[in-house]
Parts: C-alpha cells; sequence; structure tokens
C-alpha cells in the first residue's frame, strides 16, 4: 500500500499544491498512490494526537508513506525521530519529495536515521542544560523557584476565611467539617491552626468543653428538626435533655 500523506497547519491553506508534487513524484517511479490522507494541524502536535500515530499503527510491513517535506510528519526533531524509527522498525518506506529523503532498509537511510537521531540527542541536551542554566539564574537572582508553600486554593482560602473558621469551630463542627467546607487536607488546616492564634485559641476551646459526643448529636438532631419543621414538643425536648444529662453524669461523677 502506498500512502499520500498531506497535512496542512490551518484550514485555510490548500494541500492540493502537496498532492500534485507527490503524484509527480510517484510517477517518476512507476509508483501509484492507493490512498490519500489529508489533515489539518500544527506540526508540533505529537504523531498520537494527529491521523499520522493512527496510521502508522495500520501500514504494515512493505508499505510505503509518501510526504513533501519532512516537516509534514513534525516540526520537532525529537517527535521527528520518533515517527522515523517506528517506519524504520516496522519495515515502512518513507520518502520525501523536496528534500529527496529516501528512509528505507538501505545502508544510506540507516546512516541518515542514526545522524537525524544524533543530532535530536544534541538537541535534547542542549534544552536540558539551557533550562537548568536558566533556574541557576533565576536562584542566584532571588528567586524563589517552585510552587509557594500553601497554595491560593487551599491555605490562602483558610486566611481569607478565618472568621467563618473560627465560627464553625463555635458551633461545635469538626476539623472534618471545616476540611470538607473547604475542600481541603487535614495537614493544611494543622498548619493553619498552628499559623494563627485565634484558631488555635478556638480548637483549644474546642477541645477543653466537657460535652459527651452522645449530647452534641442530640443537638445537631433537634437543629435539623427545627429547620425541617419536625421540632419536638417541649415536654419531649426536656425528657430527652434530661436523659442526656443523666447520661452525661453517670459518665463525668466529678461534673455533678
Amino acid at each position: 500500500m502506498i500512502i499520500g500523506y498531506l497535512r496542512v497547519s490551518t484550514g485555510k491553506q490548500n494541500p492540493a499544491n502537496q498532492q500534485d508534487e507527490i503524484r509527480r513524484f510517484a510517477d517518476s517511479r512507476n509508483l501509484s498512490v492507493s490512498q490519500w490522507v489529508t489533515e489539518v494541524a500544527s506540526g508540533k502536535k505529537k504523531e498520537c494526537d494527529r491521523k499520522l500515530g493512527g496510521l502508522i499503527r495500520r501500514m504494515k510491513h512493505g508499505d510505503t508513506l509518501i510526504v513533501t517535506e519532512i516537516s509534514r510528519l513534525s516540526r520537532t526533531l525529537t517527535d521527528l525521530m520518533a515517527i522515523m524509527g517506528k517506519c524504520l522498525e516496522k519495515g515502512i518506506n518513507l520518502y520525501t519529495t523536496k528534500e529527496g529523503y529516501s528512509f528505507d532498509n538501505s545502508i544510506n537511510s540507516k546512516v541518515l536515521c542514526f545522524a537525524f537521531g544524533l543530532v535530536a540527542e544534541i538537541e535534547r541536551n542542549l534544552i536540558s542544560m539551557r533550562t537548568k542554566e536558566a533556574l541557576a539564574l533565576r536562584k542566584a537572582e532571588g528567586v524563589v523557584l517552585g510552587r509557594k508553600k500553601g497554595s491560593y486554593t487551599k491555605m490562602n482560602v483558610l486566611i481569607e476565611n478565618r472568621k467563618v473558621v473560627v465560627g464553625m469551630l463555635k458551633r461545635d463542627c469538626t476539623i472534618a467539617d471545616i476540611c470538607r467546607r473547604f475542600n481541603i487536607s487535614r495537614d493544611t488546616f494543622l498548619k493553619f491552626r498552628s499559623r494563627y492564634k485565634e484558631i488555635d485559641k478556638a480548637m483549644k476551646e474546642k477541645e477543653n468543653t466537657t460535652c459527651d459526643p452522645c449530647e452534641r448529636n442530640f443537638e445537631r438532631n433537634i437543629d435539623r428538626m427545627v429547620k425541617a419543621g419536625e421540632a419536638p414538643a417541649e415536654k419531649t425536648r426536656r425528657e430527652k435533655e434530661a436523659e442526656v444529662k443523666s447520661a452525661f453524669a453517670e459518665e463525668h461523677p466529678a461534673a455533678k
């Protein structure tokens, strides 16, 4: 199977010129293009995110892929080498019409691929070196690298809502309640507590409150029922309060 691959960067560009050039190239070599693949995509996109990726996966040993320029495959050397490597591995013949590159099983093709691979490796090393040098320069200038501790979406949200957090603690809300409300982790809340005295004070008052869990649950249930319009009668409430106080006195004799 012989495939002509046409790529343009925008819909305003016409791939007809590429098609004519590939057709002339095929005729000069007594080849007949059996399928045309056209796509509108940037050459900077990886081949796996383009039609080209699926095309190469479907192609078999002995198939031929023709493009007008090597840049039609990719505009980045590292991606280009990956595409060429896949073609060679699968035994796909690759031809470019303008540069006259021929990548097949010949010795010349393997030497050419080695040269491309060497250039790609040099490019990767240069990019890595430039990145390290830029980071070192910024660090020398006193710029703090990386994300600041306590991102805006976490610690800063708590800072801006300190009064709300204190109010929640006074209403006997748990740490888990606060974490769910502000979508934060327990560790972030504990760091927040250590930084702000009013939060630490509210937490200590909450921790020192001699209130049995069953009493807290009772009060919460009462609040829920009031909001739902299902509040118990005054007599029932007094009876339930007496039961809670009795149970509390048995658990905490010193508090009588």
